[in-house]
């Protein structure tokens, strides 16, 4: 499990917009929205695509 920081996720409707995104690339993974955190399940290219479309959401990431 990779936990990625998203310093610029503030609301629910941030956490739908990933969900919706992230969802529809099949992934695992979960949102603490309190924690401004998407915990992504797979190996470190599936991170880096979750990091992209995260990227495009207008969420920059940091690995923690």
């Amino acid at each position: 499990m990779t936990v990625l920081k998203a310093e610029d996720m503030h609301c629910e409707n941030c956490v739908t917009r990933i969900n919706k995104a992230l969802g529809a690339e099949g992934m695992k993974y979960s949102i603490n929205l309190e924690n401004k955190t998407v915990s992504v399940d797979g190996n470190e290219a599936e991170v880096e695509k979750a990091r992209e479309i995260l990227d495009d959401l207008g969420f920059e990431t940091v690995v923690q």
